[in-house]
C-alpha cells in the first residue's frame, strides 16, 4: 500500500492544553508520527512525500479569514505582552454571527472552539502539509490504488470550516474526500475515531454530495458533547446524508462490529465509489481517553469489514494516543484491509 508522510509536520509540538481547568500536557505529540510511521510499515505501506496543491483544495473547505488567522496568529500572539507561548484562548462568542474583532485574543476565541487546539510557533506548517498529505492520498486513490494511508498529524476531524478544536485546525479528511469529488468520485466518510468527528459533520451537513458517518462514544457525557447525537441528520440538502452511530462508554469488538455493519450499509445505499476512512485509534480499550473498549484484532476486523466494500478506501489518520497498544493497532486495521481486499 502507498502511504504519504511530510516530514514539516514534525513542526508542530504545543507543550500543553486545558482540560477541566487544569494545565496539562498536550497527548497530541510528535512521536506519534515515529510510531505510527513504523507500524505502517510493518502493515506493508511504503511512504512518500506529498507534492503541494496549493490552498485552493484546502480553502475549497477553509474559509480565508480562517485560513488568514492560522498563518498569523502566532506571531501575532507573540506581541501581546505577558502572553503564554501558546494561543489557547480564553473567551468565546455566544454565535458564529457575533461581532468579529481585531484583538488577537478575540480572534482566538472566535476561531478556536476550545482549550484543546494550542498553536505553537510550527503549528500552521504541519497543519498545512498534514493536508497536502490527504490531498495527495486523494490523488492517489483517484489514480487508482486501491488503497493508501494519510499520515495527517495534526489531525483534522474536529476543524470546521473556520474553526479549529480538539487538536484539530484544517479538516484533513474533509479536504481529501472533497479532492475525490473535485475529481468526479462519490466519496463518502467514514469516521472510526472515539470521538465524533464535529467538524467534519459541520462542513458537509446541508450537502448531499458527500456522506459522512461517524461512529464514536456517546457524547452525552464524551468530548465533543454538542455534536454526535443520533438525531444529527442533515440539515436541507443533506438530510439522510450524516449519520451517527453514538456507542454506549465501553462498547467493545462486537458492539462495535455489528454498528460498523450499519455504517457500511448506508455507503452502499449512497452509491459510493471512494471511501475516506477518517483513522481515530483511541476507540483503543487502552488508549488514554478511555471512551471504548476495542481490541487490536478488533482492529483487523474493522478493516476486514471495510475492504468486503471492495471500494478504492483513502485511510486518513486522526486520533490514537501514546500508550503501548497504538502501533500494533495501526498494523492490525491497515493488515486486515489488505490482507481482505
Amino acid at each position: 500500500m502507498k502511504a504519504v508522510f511530510d516530514e514539516r509536520q514534525w513542526h508542530h509540538d504545543p507543550k500543553h492544553f486545558m482540560a477541566n481547568g487544569a494545565r496539562l500536557p498536550n497527548p497530541e505529540q510528535p512521536r506519534r508520527i515515529e510510531v505510527l510511521k513504523a507500524a505502517a510499515e510493518v502493515a506493508g505501506c511504503v511512504f512518500q512525500a506529498p507534492g503541494d496543491a496549493g490552498l485552493g483544495p484546502i480553502a475549497a473547505l477553509h474559509s480565508p479569514e480562517y485560513l488568514t488567522f492560522l498563518k498569523n496568529i502566532y506571531a501575532r500572539w507573540r506581541r501581546i505582552e505577558g502572553a503564554g507561548g501558546e494561543v489557547i484562548p480564553n473567551i468565546h462568542p455566544a454565535n458564529r454571527t457575533d461581532g468579529y474583532p481585531k484583538s488577537a485574543v478575540g480572534q482566538a476565541g472566535y476561531h478556536q472552539a476550545d482549550t484543546a487546539c494550542p498553536i505553537a510557533e510550527g503549528t500552521w506548517a504541519a497543519a498545512y502539509w498534514s493536508a497536502q498529505t490527504a490531498i495527495a492520498g486523494a490523488d492517489l486513490i483517484a489514480g487508482g490504488e486501491r488503497g493508501a494511508y494519510a499520515l495527517s498529524r495534526p489531525p483534522g476531524h474536529h476543524a470546521f470550516g473556520d474553526l479549529a478544536g480538539g487538536f484539530c485546525f484544517l479538516n484533513n479528511s474533509g479536504i481529501a474526500a472533497e479532492r475525490l469529488r473535485a475529481r468526479g468520485l462519490r466519496p463518502a466518510i467514514l469516521d472510526v475515531d472515539v470521538h465524533h468527528g464535529n467538524g467534519t459533520q459541520g462542513i458537509f451537513y446541508d450537502r448531499d454530495d458527500v456522506l459522512t458517518i461517524s461512529i464514536h462514544a456517546d457524547p452525552a457525557r464524551f468530548y465533543p458533547f454538542f455534536w454526535g447525537h443520533a438525531q444529527e441528520r442533515g440539515a436541507g440538502r443533506g438530510i439522510g446524508y450524516n449519520l451517527n452511530l453514538p456507542l454506549e462508554r465501553g462498547t467493545g469488538d462486537e458492539g462495535y462490529l455489528k454498528t460498523l455493519d450499519t455504517a457500511l450499509e448506508r455507503i452502499a445505499s449512497f452509491g459510493a465509489d471512494a471511501v475516506v476512512v477518517a483513522l481515530g485509534l483511541d476507540a483503543f480499550v487502552d488508549d488514554p481517553f478511555k471512551g471504548l473498549a476495542v481490541t487490536t484484532p478488533g482492529f483487523a476486523r474493522i478493516g476486514a469489514a471495510i475492504a468486503a466494500l471492495g471500494l478504492p478506501t483513502l485511510f486518513v489518520q486522526e486520533g490514537g494516543y501514546i500508550c503501548d497498544g497504538l502501533g500494533g493497532n495501526l498494523t492490525s486495521a491497515l493488515s486486515g484491509f489488505l490482507e481482505n481486499g
